[in-house]
């Protein structure tokens, strides 16, 4: 790398491929402090504990990785386990163990981070390590923001009825029976697909994207405050009116009950999350 880029680096708080000037030719681990070995370790004063079996609970992903580990591959691994949880807020990563666990070489890891912390999922800490972010409620206002432009403009350019809403409809229909099973986390689930679907109606692979990468920042909100039932079962019924609007062709009617419930949900999670912030 050249001296440009890797100051570059440096400067911007992302992890870089360079020995440590302090120990020149060495290869040095990019997310420990010294001695450390634990594969997830708490940020202090975060109070987390580590997460267990973390060595066995990601070997069991080797096979998704199938013959070329690229960088891609692996952040696709641990943007789903970052999503469902298996590493909480604060989290920090080793990368001796998330490597070992997965087989991967340490620069084919390091390109993963980057990736993950372009996604706004880990943040780099000089001499500290990787770990997984916690979002701040200023973060949280900014995620709705961008959710408003995005899922209202995907209504709003429908055109001519009739919508193909079959994808809304599963969502819909998945929350309902995860609510009557008592499934918190499935309801948590449907709910993050009934917004992704609602956006795939705009037929635009960039805002699928976008809003992919916004619904996992979103999503590491609610692994604080962990409980779903609380901040998802009441907007069930609102996403089902959603969707028999759309399926009623009246799009002018479902943008604006989509922005309402889109102010409703800010409301209400940014003060429940702003208070649990406060408190740690």
């Amino acid at each position: 790398m050249a001296n440009g880029a890797k100051g570059a680096n440096r400067r911007s708080g992302e992890p870089s491929d360079e020995p440590s000037d302090e120990s020149p030719g060495e290869s040095r681990e990019m997310s420990a402090a010294p001695g450390a070995t634990e594969a997830a370790e708490p940020v202090e004063p975060a109070g987390y504990a580590p997460v267990p079996g973390l060595a066995a609970g990601l070997e069991a992903d080797r096979a998704l990785l199938g013959r070329t580990s690229t960088a891609e591959r692996v952040a696709d691994i641990l943007r789903d386990r970052i999503a469902e949880g298996f590493f909480p807020p604060g989290t920090r990563l080793s990368e001796d163990s998330v490597g070992g666990a997965l087989g991967v070489s340490r620069n084919t890891l390091r390109e993963a981070f980057r990736l993950l912390t372009h996604e706004r999922l880990l943040v780099h800490e000089l001499n500290r390590g990787v770990f997984v972010r916690v979002v701040t409620v200023d973060d949280l206002n900014d995620i709705y923001r961008v959710r408003r432009l995005v899922e209202c403009a995907a209504v709003r350019g429908l055109g001519e009825p009739p919508y193909e809403v079959r994808a809304v409809e599963a969502a819909v229909l998945a929350g309902e029976r995860a609510a009557r099973d008592r499934a918190w986390e499935d309801l948590s689930t449907a709910n993050i697909r009934f917004h992704q679907a609602i956006v795939s109606l705009a037929e635009s692979p960039r805002a699928d994207e976008l809003m992919r990468a916004v619904l996992a920042e979103l999503r590491l909100v609610f692994h604080v405050m962990a409980d779903p039932r609380r901040f998802y079962a009441p907007y069930l019924v609102r996403n089902r009116q959603i969707l028999e609007v759309l399926q009623g062709g009246d799009a002018m009617e479902a943008e604006r009950l989509l922005a309402s419930y889109l102010d409703d949900s800010q409301g209400q999670l940014a003060d429940a999350y702003g208070r649990k912030m406060s408190r740690r």
